[in-house]
């Protein structure tokens, strides 16, 4: 028989990983923590030194943040032999047998997210250890859960798919960029979870992922001694790593977490793409989203002007608003409660540190719905995202007059601003276009209503309207992406009302800039004077490739090619300007990777380039990456002539089983990158 004086102690707490992890998602993460999500029984095996009886105390006591308590919820205290109120936490023993106890313990689904301790009271005994740590996440399989996601496919992308693409380019031209999430790779979730302590939420702010959210958009660019990543649109990269060259978000918060030390550098991508990671690490499901011709509206007047000179040349300490060939930015998927109805889902959050809100560089969240309505002053930043897809677009031509500045208006664009705004499709490798879920059909009444709506709200009147024109009635540019070493041809569409022969002048600015509208390079004018005739009529005019070439290599960016053409008809001095952006096409490689590999057993992939362009590439490098292989791997090959081939050969050793999708990059001076992917499923 037992002694009955004797103190009941705990001697071991196991948190049963495995069972745990099946039923919570959790298994794949690489912590040595126990993670469970909220609103979901997760359970706990108690060692004793004695079979419990009716009169011993034990309690289980989970704490959260400095200085936990009840009061604020940063401390929950469980009976398991006690029910608790439905609105609580819960614990109930499940079995007992001899001196081992299972526990069974239920969280509440809007419970505290972030790290707990866990300490077992029996009587005067308190087992502490610093071995009994939890990481509790956001529960999308909880419909209790302001994150709950009911469709299953959708939970699977959103949440647990940790592979995945960012688009970029220009609208007329739409480039695929893999990116490895890696939200399940070791210490991504621990550096997450370090960066909810360290951000500015009070305890209890973290049950809220709206407010967990606009924190996380803060955390991840740099400012002030704090972030993960340091921002970088200068194109010098000397002491830190070129934005096109990351691949993926979890070496980035790797070294981050083992240094706590900001990274060196990121763009809007690699700010999405850390975010996107964060987001679904937490349980918050997140989507990558990339808005073409995305417009930065300074003045937040739901307008973006552009002044120009008499040769098209941007006035740049004119022009403070800017359109950036493409931006990305995460929605993340919730409830809204702290909204009237109809603003749930959806919600796009922006990382990259453009304008501040609250005092502070971040964006959202702001509802898909409030934007698509024209809702702008609904909370957060609904005004900045909504200008980034809507804003109508203005052309200013500053003349000079007798010694003065003259501005004219010579082209309102209203369909210019958030072109084929796209996210990867659910659970296939391909672009989907959610342009509908940000807004109307350009040009539908619906769309102009938005806009009449948007403007009522600022108390403002649309201060400009289209200029009327006797003849001109449209101009457009076209032209197809530029093959690197060849000449730029651009098609200038003149419509007129009248088909009688009339001359006009055709002028065009030609610079090298990156995606943000920032310039590079002047490149060079050209000027063509030409007969018409005929109601419409087409104009070329070539850009020799002798202009951008040496351009490339002194610039350690993906550049886009920026034409502005002003084409003014001689006996109506009528003037139409038109903007265009070519970026530049590169050819293919071929890549041989088996279809299947084995864990530990040498895997190698075959890549063969022929280098189709009119110029030599120099300091070619391959490049393969996959979170199925423990590191980087690279080769490099120098200098490569037109017409050559190579063939280069990468050998790695797989890690960790599965189908795992390997990325292989081509880079060199003049090619900043070509990208080649496969799946390859490993087993053991």
């Amino acid at each position: 028989m037992m002694d009955a004086s004797k103190e009941l102690k705990v001697l071991l707490v196991d948190f049963l990983k495995q069972e745990n992890a099946v039923s919570h998602h959790t298994g794949e993460f690489q912590t040595s923590n126990p993670v469970f999500r909220r609103g979901q029984v997760f359970h706990l095996r108690l060692v004793l030194n004695q079979p419990l009886q009716s009169y011993h105390e034990l309690k289980l006591e989970f704490s959260t943040g400095p200085k936990p308590s009840i009061a604020k919820h940063t401390l929950v205290v469980l009976d398991p032999r006690t029910p608790s109120d439905h609105h609580n936490w819960q614990a109930t023993l499940q079995n007992e047998s001899g001196k081992e106890v299972t526990v069974a313990v239920t969280s509440t689904p809007n419970a505290i997210l972030g790290k707990y301790q866990l300490h077992v009271k029996t009587g005067k005994h308190i087992l502490k250890s610093e071995e009994n740590i939890l990481y509790l996440l956001c529960n999308p399989w909880c419909k209790e859960d302001t994150v709950f996601m009911p469709d299953e496919d959708e939970r699977k992308e959103y949440i647990l798919n940790d592979t995945g693409c960012h688009y970029v380019g220009a609208a007329r031209s739409i480039k695929y960029k893999p990116w490895n999430f890696g939200q399940f790779e070791k210490n991504v979730l621990d550096c997450c979870i370090s960066l909810l302590t360290e951000s500015s939420l009070k305890p209890t702010d973290r049950r809220d992922p709206v407010l967990v959210c606009r924190a996380m958009s803060a955390m991840i660019h740099f400012e002030k001694g704090q972030g993960v990543l340091v921002g970088n649109w200068t194109g010098d990269y000397q002491d830190g790593t070129a934005p096109y060259k990351w691949t993926g978000s979890a070496p980035i918060l790797q070294q981050y977490y083992s240094t706590k030390q900001a990274v060196r550098f990121g763009q809007c991508w690699v700010f999405a793409g850390i975010l996107t990671t964060v987001l679904r690490a937490l349980g918050i499901p997140a989507r990558s989203v990339t808005a073409f011709d995305s417009a930065h509206d300074t003045e937040k007047n739901l307008t973006v002007d552009t002044y120009v000179n008499e040769n098209g040349e941007k006035i740049t300490n004119m022009s403070r608003d800017s359109v950036w060939n493409f931006h990305v930015w995460t929605d993340a998927w919730m409830k809204r409660p702290d909204l009237p109805k109809g603003y749930d889902g959806w919600q796009a959050v922006d990382a990259t540190p453009q304008e501040r809100s609250q005092g502070v560089f971040c964006c959202g969240p702001s509802p898909l719905t409030a934007i698509r309505k024209g809702d702008i002053f609904i909370v957060y930043d609904t005004r900045f995202v909504f200008s980034e897809v809507n804003g109508d677009r203005l052309i200013w031509l500053v003349k000079m007059v007798n010694g003065q500045e003259e501005l004219h208006i010579i082209s309102m664009e209203t369909t210019s601003i958030g072109k084929n705004i796209s996210t990867k499709a659910v659970g296939q490798d391909r672009r989907r276009d959610i342009t509908y879920e940000y807004k109307y059909p350009e040009g539908s009444p619906e769309e102009r209503q938005v806009m009449d709506h948007a403007f009522l709200l600022l108390s403002s009147e649309r201060e400009h309207r289209r200029p009327v024109k006797e003849n001109f009635l449209h101009m457009s540019v076209q032209s197809d992406d530029a093959l690197l070493g060849n000449p730029v041809n651009f098609t200038v569409i003149l419509k007129r009302k009248t088909a009688a022969l009339q001359n006009v002048n055709i002028s065009g600015s030609f610079e090298l800039q990156l995606y943000t509208g920032k310039k590079v390079a002047k490149l060079c004018d050209l000027n063509k004077t030409s007969q018409i005739q005929g109601q419409v009529s087409e104009v070329t005019l070539t850009l020799d490739s002798k202009t951008y070439i040496n351009s490339l290599a002194i610039l350690d960016d993906e550049p886009v090619i920026r034409g502005f053409i002003i084409a003014e008809i001689v006996e109506s001095k009528e003037i139409m300007a038109s903007e265009v952006f070519v970026s530049f096409q590169y050819p293919e490689f071929s890549v041989e990777l088996p279809n299947t590999g084995r864990v530990g057993q040498l895997l190698v992939c075959n890549c063969i380039f022929r280098n189709t362009l009119a110029i030599p590439l120099t300091d070619v490098k391959f490049s393969l990456e996959s979170l199925g292989i423990s590191s980087l791997q690279t080769s490099e090959h120098g200098t490569v002539q037109p017409g050559e081939t190579i063939q280069s050969q990468i050998k790695c050793i797989p890690i960790k089983t599965g189908p795992k999708k390997f990325i292989i990059k081509l880079s060199s001076k003049q090619v900043k990158e070509i990208n080649a992917q496969k799946i390859v499923l490993i087993t053991k």
